[in-house]
């Protein structure tokens, strides 16, 4: 059984910086296509960033220059450096994955239905 576990969230001031790290248990092979959702009180989960396993990544408006998304396939762990944190960037982020093609993987925006894995997620607090 395919687990995401996320870790390395908390609490930073604005303009700080955190990195998360997903690590995929149960896989035989890496997960082709993953990447990070959040989602703050009140909102719609948002995708922030996608990656597939060639090291191409793609990356939400509100995140570009801030924002990076790396990944390990040999540790089948998926990071995300997120620095210039802003109070907006506060939520809960999940890590998500899905066996597709390269294609699919970046086809269109983030949709939470289309991806069948997902962490329990980690709580990013920035304050002002």
């Amino acid at each position: 059984q395919v687990q995401l576990v996320e870790s390395g969230g908390g609490s930073v001031q604005a303009g700080g910086s955190l990195r998360l790290a997903c690590v995929a248990y149960g896989v035989s092979y890496s997960i082709n296509c993953m990447g990070w959702f959040r989602q703050a009180p009140g909102k719609e989960r948002e995708g922030v960033a996608r990656s597939y396993m060639d090291g191409i990544t793609d990356y939400a408006d509100s995140v570009k220059g801030r924002f990076t998304v790396s990944r390990d396939n040999t540790k089948n762990t998926l990071y995300l450096q997120m620095n210039s944190l802003k109070p907006e960037d506060t939520a809960m982020y999940y890590c998500v994955g899905k066996f597709v093609s390269r294609n699919d993987c970046f086809s269109g925006s983030m949709v939470p239905k289309e991806y069948t894995y997902w962490g329990q997620g980690t709580q990013v607090t920035v304050s002002s």
